[in-house]
């Protein structure tokens, strides 16, 4: 766990997903969120393998853990963990968020999501246990309204965060079609892909 010991009594934001690799709109909206003061800080939580998704395409996972902490280097206020990988897989959210609280319980802990995910958020694993135990901040994701949704869900907090169209699946299309990408992504990782020719094939 690369967060410092001195993370007590916060309100922690923690940003699932496999980073598959990490880019600019990850970070850029944890960013926001810390300086909209929604939380104190942000822990990307990078996952071995997301239940409801296929991981064909899915890189080892301590070399996303190694771009994410690229990626964040100059934000004091975004950590990164490798929690789950020590979890049973596949992993589920609801285990995640219990080994935070049992791992810190100094701390409150906030799940983050995307809109995408709410759209299909009652079938997670004990969705509404995870609603009754820990506040769920939702940002918007282009092409996936859920407003809809906000009267079934009246415990979660809808932001109003700018859209990051950007996603992974598009950058490693673009890296196999060998298209310029450096702008979506921090130098460091886009050195980082190259240099280890990630995505390429």
């Amino acid at each position: 766990m690369n967060t410092q010991t001195e993370n007590t009594n916060k309100k922690i934001g923690l940003y699932f997903g496999s980073f598959n690799p990490v880019h600019l709109g990850h970070v850029n909206l944890a960013q926001y969120i810390i300086d909209n003061q929604y939380v104190d800080e942000v822990w990307f939580v990078v996952s071995p393998h997301n239940p409801l998704k296929e991981d064909t395409e899915l890189v080892d996972e301590n070399i996303r853990l190694k771009m994410v902490e690229l990626a964040i280097q100059n934000h004091p206020q975004l950590k990164v963990s490798d929690l789950e990988f020590s979890l049973p897989k596949p992993s589920y959210t609801i285990n995640s968020l219990h080994a935070f609280s049992e791992k810190y319980p100094e701390n409150k802990f906030y799940l983050l999501i995307g809109s995408d995910n709410v759209l299909i958020f009652d079938q997670w694993k004990d969705y509404q246990k995870i609603l009754e135990e820990y506040p769920v901040l939702v940002y918007p994701r282009k092409n996936f309204d859920a407003s809809h949704l906000l009267s079934k869900y009246p415990q979660m907090k809808f932001l109003s965060t700018p859209y990051y169209d950007i996603s992974s699946s598009t950058i490693r299309q673009a890296l196999k079609e060998q298209k310029d990408v450096d702008k979506w992504l921090h130098p460091a990782v886009y050195q980082f892909i190259i240099e280890n020719k990630l995505y390429q094939q």
